[in-house]
């Protein structure tokens, strides 16, 4: 068995490339990928070489870990059911390539247990379903933090669109402060504004989403006493900050990792009654032959918010 797979083979160097498939064991199931989501933050480092030391770092690679698909077959121990729409966050079965994350190829073997089963009505919303780790990691910003919501959101990419969303329907009215004029369009129940114009100095919760380590420090200004600064981005340069000016306030600072299947579940729910909308994220959608041109313009282009590679003709 073998699957069509985006493989960067070093940084900047990517190629759709036939590869073998792991044999699957009672406890897999493999799956038919209808489409993938690219990451604009870790699998923009992976491309780009600037990814710091991780476990299982190392090219080549085959990224990706926003995909949705069918259910071909199920071990029987897999707990999966042929014939079910599953989001795939990420494979490890393509031999001597490492899965880093592992999702962007048109079949994929997989554990069962780590497939989530989700309906849809149609095309569009069984797309949207590879938003759900971005939806997982927004809601583990919260639910890490015995459920409080962010009032400051830095950053109106994707990830912050998605972490005001889930405090909106959480009840919260968060700020949002984006630099770019452009994405500051698209706010739902939430402000976005330019970060020039806001003089509060006394917020209780700011979640970074930029990945851009020197905002520590003006962040950091922004705290009310015992306020905290929740780090959700991914950041490639090392992160310091004066000690002064946080110690007068008491500061926290957590950081937001990887989401935990609590989260994923959590989101879905919210999905499928409605509290959450995923509309208006996927920007920008391209076949997965066309992965490079994708790629580059998931990276390079600031109106794409999120990319999508179509792999239902790569069977």
């Amino acid at each position: 068995m073998n699957t069509l797979a985006v493989v960067l083979q070093q940084p900047r160097q990517l190629a759709l490339t036939r590869l073998a498939l792991s044999e699957p064991t009672d406890e897999d199931v493999v799956v038919d990928i209808e489409w993938s989501g690219i990451s604009t933050g870790t699998e923009r480092l992976l491309w780009s070489g600037r990814m710091p030391d991780f476990p299982g770092m190392g090219y080549p690679l085959v990224p990706g870990y926003e995909s949705v698909g069918v259910v071909r077959s199920a071990g029987r121990h897999s707990g999966g059911t042929v014939g079910a729409r599953v989001f795939v966050p990420g494979a490890k079965c393509f031999g001597d390539v490492r899965g880093l994350f592992g999702g962007a190829a048109s079949t994929v073997v997989l554990p069962g247990a780590r497939t989530l089963a989700f309906d849809a009505a149609d095309d569009a919303s069984a797309e949207q379903g590879v938003l759900l780790a971005l939806a997982a990691t927004a809601h583990h910003v919260s639910s890490a933090g015995g459920g409080v919501q962010p009032d400051l959101i830095v950053g109106h990419g994707v990830l912050g669109r998605m972490v005001a969303r889930i405090a909106v329907a959480a009840g919260a009215a968060p700020v949002v402060w984006e630099t770019n004029a452009q994405r500051r369009e698209g706010a739902t129940g939430y402000d976005v504004i330019d970060p020039a114009t806001d003089t509060r100095r006394d917020y209780r919760s700011i979640c970074d989403v930029s990945g851009d380590a020197s905002l520590l420090d003006a962040l950091i200004g922004r705290l009310g006493p015992g306020g905290e600064i929740v780090l959700a981005g991914f950041y490639d340069q090392q992160l310091s900050f004066a000690f002064p000016p946080a110690f007068m306030r008491e500061a926290r600072i957590r950081v937001a990792a990887q989401w935990q299947p609590h989260d994923l579940a959590a989101v879905r729910t919210l999905m499928q009654t409605h509290r959450l909308s995923l509309d208006g994220l996927i920007t920008h959608r391209a076949e997965a032959t066309e992965a490079d041109s994708a790629y580059r313009t998931a990276f390079g282009d600031a109106a794409c918010l999120k990319m999508v590679l179509d792999w239902r003709s790569c069977k």
